[in-house]
């Protein structure tokens, strides 16, 4: 049987460095086909090749047994290739319907008519969205889902799934895999990228993985395991560095006490919260999403301002702050590294460089009293090099890094200000297995220096392998305090839901 799409031989350099090398590729007809690896593995850039966002510097793509020049992404469309982005590439200003429509020219002046036809169209994919909408005011699990929509819209036959759950709720999860099912049986084919090996082995047909650019193995799902996949994508084990033995290490003793908040409100979504964080311990905070964990923190790091009156108290070393902004508390010595990156975490059109430098500025860390280009470049080799980031230099612009080799920028420009409280929230999501262990070992390693840290995290094996003490939030409250190394996930979640 002819492949519906062919990749033959396939590297595409990027200043000489190769993303891709030399990496042959099939899909078949019908089938879902998992393409995993690290962050930097040269996944993304080999199914851009294919939707032709960028062209191979060399090698070959043959679509249904004819080779294909493949230089626009408009291209790719009319042969009946869509793809859906990690980062939505919606237009904010129009509404839902309009996204999907966009480029069809008869209907897209009837308003009216878009509308009907779109409401019809969500509701046969059981997508919960209204067609009126704007974008601009959707969530990043409602983008996911119009981005989904128009891609089924185009009634391509390849659609290529970029970490298309990264940002669903279960349940919006659960849809999108039965609507996965639905274009299968339709004789649609599917790339699916993903971190989440478990979602790849229940879905996919055959499984990709690679590494560092290269191919390293292809086979059908049965022939894996979750061990098999990780061996494949990092070179060797890592499931009882990530989520083993938690129960088998000793919790590291509380030191001076860094952090003390008492009875902090803030409108509707912190209520009356109490709480300490103390030096050279992990505090993890679970808590469901919308109980006010990730609130709390921007409170604490000056991000967002409590009630005015009867707001509480935030104390840091017994001494009382009130931050209506970050700079006094990152001068103070708190840092807060986001969970949305690509909004709040860097200079996307920046290099690693300029970002990590202006990090120091803000922090009073730099030693020369002007900018200094030499300071700065050895600013970032040094922590590139501590961080294991993957880029051809320090030049390189953050936007055409990998996301995890772009949490480790973010992680970078909260060290290199020196803190003394350190709030990661959500520090692991949409990284892959190898980075999540090095961003735990550094976690563990600040706490090991003395250092007071939050990890604000919703998945629960994270919270359990990392944390000293752990917090669990509801309804914006602090309403349990465990152990560790005494807690399990069954009576963390029953504190969070109940």
């Amino acid at each position: 049987m002819t492949p519906i799409v062919e990749v033959r031989n396939a590297t595409k350099e990027y200043r000489g460095v190769p993303a891709v090398k030399d990496v042959s590729f099939t899909l078949h007809r019908g089938e879902v086909h998992a393409v995993l690896g690290e962050n930097g593995a040269g996944k993304s850039t080999l199914t851009k090749m294919i939707a032709g966002v960028v062209q191979p510097t060399a090698g070959e793509i043959w679509i249904d047994g004819e080779k294909a020049e493949l230089d626009t992404p408009s291209e790719a469309l009319k042969r009946g290739i869509a793809m859906v982005y990690q980062e939505t590439s919606l237009v904010p200003s129009l509404t839902v319907a309009q996204n999907i429509y966009l480029t069809d020219d008869k209907r897209f002046h009837r308003l009216r008519g878009i509308y009907i036809a779109g409401q019809q169209f969500l509701q046969s994919l059981n997508f919960h969205v209204d067609p009126t909408a704007m974008v601009a005011g959707l969530g990043a699990g409602q983008k996911q889902m119009v981005e989904i929509a128009r891609a089924v819209h185009h009634n391509a036959q390849v659609i290529i799934f970029d970490e298309p759950t990264a940002t669903l709720t279960p349940e919006e999860k659960h849809q999108f895999f039965s609507l996965v099912a639905r274009l299968k049986q339709r004789g649609v084919s599917i790339i699916f990228i993903s971190h989440a090996l478990e979602e790849a082995l229940a879905i996919a047909d055959r499984i990709t993985v690679m590494r560092d650019g290269e191919h390293v193995v292809t086979d059908v799902t049965a022939a894996f395991d979750r061990e098999k996949i990780v061996r494949a994508m990092v070179g060797r084990t890592l499931t009882g560095e990530l989520y083993g033995s938690y129960r088998e290490r000793a919790p590291r003793p509380a030191g001076t006490k860094v952090l003390s908040v008492q009875n902090l409100s803030m409108g509707n979504v912190v209520r009356n919260t109490s709480f300490s964080v103390f030096a050279g311990q992990i505090t993890g905070v679970f808590g469901l999403i919308g109980s006010g964990r990730t609130e709390v923190a921007k409170v604490v790091a000056g991000v967002l301002k409590r009630d005015l009156f009867h707001g509480g108290q935030v104390r840091l070393n017994g001494r009382s702050v009130r931050y209506r902004v970050p700079r006094p508390a990152v001068r103070d010595g708190i840092i807060y590294v986001t969970e949305d990156r690509k909004v709040e975490g860097f200079f996307e059109t920046m290099s690693i460089a300029e970002n990590i430098y202006l990090a120091a500025l803000a922090g009073a860390q730099t030693k020369s009293a002007t900018v200094s280009v030499s300071e700065m470049r050895a600013l970032a080799k040094e922590w590139i090099a501590a961080l294991n980031v993957k880029a051809i230099n320090a030049d390189a612009r953050v936007i055409e890094l990998s996301g995890g080799n772009q949490q480790k920028i973010v992680v970078a420009k909260a060290l290199v200000q020196k803190p003394k409280l350190v709030i990661f929230d959500e520090p692991t999501r949409g990284v892959d297995v190898g980075a999540i262990a090095e961003i735990h070992q550094l976690i563990n390693r600040l706490a090991d220096e003395g250092i007071a840290v939050m990890v604000i995290s919703s998945y629960l094996p994270e919270i359990l392998q990392l944390s000293d003490r752990i917090l669990v939030c509801r309804q914006g409250r602090i309403v349990e305090e465990f152990e560790g190394h005494r807690a399990d996930e069954e009576t963390i979640m029953y504190a969070a839901v109940h």
